[in-house]
């Protein structure tokens, strides 16, 4: 016998499948929606929907952004010869939070991962060694700092990174970095705090 409206149920259902959400806090997401007065339910309806209508992917770097560059890659003060790469927007955010890094980003959209089916041409494996050979265009040297989270699969992912990276033409004048084990192992770049991705990124190592 049912306790709770289908409306309900599926609601519930749905907060399920978000990143991070259980049953148990799904549920109370849901029962905590219910006591919001509808106008901020409204609200709250309306401003998701316009972060996925009006939310593209920047052309440049592959971020999360509301027209062609995001404000990183528009910004035309930025230092364009240090490129790091992470493996999602939320990393990058985390790392302009500590207010440290004056360079450009490129987001992989992933790492490789052969357990879930993830190989490299689903990442942006190839826009970031066409991107790294145009900007040699315009300096005497690019510093590559490959910023992958230190799990199994960032640094295979790393390691897949250096071995292409020789495919650029006039690799002599690529850096390969790699930021410090400030992180613990299996530790997420977009939860470590800004002390520590400073310290891991001041003490990064040739790679």
């Amino acid at each position: 016998m049912r306790t709770i409206p289908a409306s309900v149920d599926k609601l519930i259902e749905q907060l399920k499948r978000l990143p991070g959400i259980g049953p148990r806090s799904a549920e109370r997401l849901t029962f905590y929606l219910l006591r919001m007065p509808q106008d901020e339910v409204v609200e709250l309806a309306m401003d998701i929907n316009n972060a996925r209508m009006n939310s593209s992917v920047c052309e440049e770097c592959f971020t999360i952004s509301e027209g062609r560059l995001c404000p990183v890659c528009q910004n035309t003060f930025r230092n364009r010869s240090q490129i790091m790469v992470v493996e999602e927007p939320l990393d990058m955010l985390a790392i302009e939070k500590t207010g440290r890094y004056e360079g450009v980003y490129h987001v992989l959209g992933g790492v490789i991962d052969p357990v879930r089916g993830i190989g490299a041409e689903e990442l942006n494996v190839k826009e970031l060694i066409n991107r790294v050979a145009g900007y040699l265009g315009n300096y005497d040297s690019i510093e590559v700092i490959l910023a992958t989270n230190p799990s199994t699969e960032g640094e295979t992912t790393a390691l897949y990174l250096r071995k292409v990276m020789k495919d650029v033409q006039d690799y002599d004048r690529v850096r390969l970095t790699r930021i410090a084990r400030g992180l613990p192992v299996g530790g997420d770049v977009e939860y470590a705090d800004p002390i520590t991705l400073q310290r891991a990124l001041e003490g990064r190592d040739e790679y």
